[in-house]
């Protein structure tokens, strides 16, 4: 136990170090190469920061053990919106770019309404693998043409921007610190919550999809505090569309994914949690601490609701 409690601190370290570096080099290659920062969090940060949940899923579905996948995702998408823009919101008000309001918390919705019809059979078969995948290359069209649009809007003169080298070293070696971070911190902590006597349910919808999700929440609240608030929202919202149309997707191409009745509930919360985000910040296109608040609390009562 004592060796448990070890790695899941050397896990944080590992997490919150590695975020930094992923932010800084991210930062650098979209100004080396133009990109805007909302560009670089919906791609590179967010794909980056599904990792762990891509492995742990993609490689629970190899073995045959693709029961987890689905709640692992759903789990991660509810809490990267309470937890990871709740905490982050808190820290600091978090602007919202106008294309993340009209399209991409829009075409969140879309996906996850689309994973509860494919799921209402009680599987996520190989032809509705086909679907996400498709919806995934949808994703990455609207991407190119964002790319085209916006980048020539952000300018930075007050930093120069690293060399390119040293961006892309410091982006792999922050993608390497959060993916072996997280390992540590999910074993780790399972292996805690195992001798507490907490069931398997439990532990995949909280501990494995919190360490999954820590990425998201170090890397988020590290782009925000550095005036990244970009990388922060790109960063969540991309990575939520991930999980479902890519990790999902593949999963069911390599092997049937189980949807249980009760993932239809789970379902319903991810779907209201990204309403809500697009509610609070369709206005002024801000994320007030009070609404940080607002989330977390949000996340403390599905919490209540999954013990029950």
């Amino acid at each position: 136990m004592v060796l448990q409690w070890f790695l899941l601190a050397l896990g944080f370290a590992m997490l919150i170090k590695g975020a930094d570096f992923f932010v800084d080099g991210a930062v650098g290659i979209a100004k080396r190469f133009g990109i805007p920062q909302l560009v670089i969090g919906l791609t590179i940060v967010a794909m980056g920061t599904s990792a762990p949940e891509a492995a742990v899923s993609i490689s629970a579905a190899v073995k045959g053990n693709a029961d987890i996948t689905v709640g692992n995702i759903l789990g991660s998408n509810i809490l990267n919106i309470l937890i990871v823009l709740g905490i982050t919101a808190l820290i600091t008000v978090l602007s919202v770019s106008v294309t993340t309001v009209k399209y991409e918390i829009p075409y969140l919705l879309i996906i996850t309404a689309v994973l509860f019809l494919l799921g209402l059979d009680g599987n996520i078969t190989f032809l509705d693998g086909l679907v996400l995948i498709a919806l995934l290359a949808l994703y990455f069209v609207y991407l190119l043409r964002l790319a085209r649009t916006k980048k020539d809007e952000e300018q930075d003169e007050h930093k120069k921007p690293l060399k390119l080298p040293v961006a892309l070293i410091l982006t792999g070696i922050g993608v390497a610190l959060i993916i072996f971070g997280s390992r540590f911190t999910v074993n780790a902590a399972t292996e805690i919550a195992k001798a507490f006597g907490v069931s398997d349910r439990f532990i995949g919808l909280t501990v494995v999809a919190f360490g999954t999700s820590l990425p998201e929440i170090v890397t988020s609240i590290t782009a925000a505090k550095k005036g990244s608030a970009d990388i922060a929202i790109g960063n969540v919202v991309g990575s939520n569309i991930f999980n479902i149309v890519f990790i999902v997707g593949i999963s069911a191409l390599i092997t049937t994914v189980p949807f249980a009745v009760s993932f239809r509930w789970d379902t319903a919360v991810s779907f209201a949690a990204a309403a809500a985000l697009l509610a609070f910040c369709f206005k002024r296109k801000k994320l007030y601490r009070w609404v940080g608040a607002v989330f977390l609390a949000g996340y403390a009562a599905y919490f209540v609701f999954i013990l029950l």
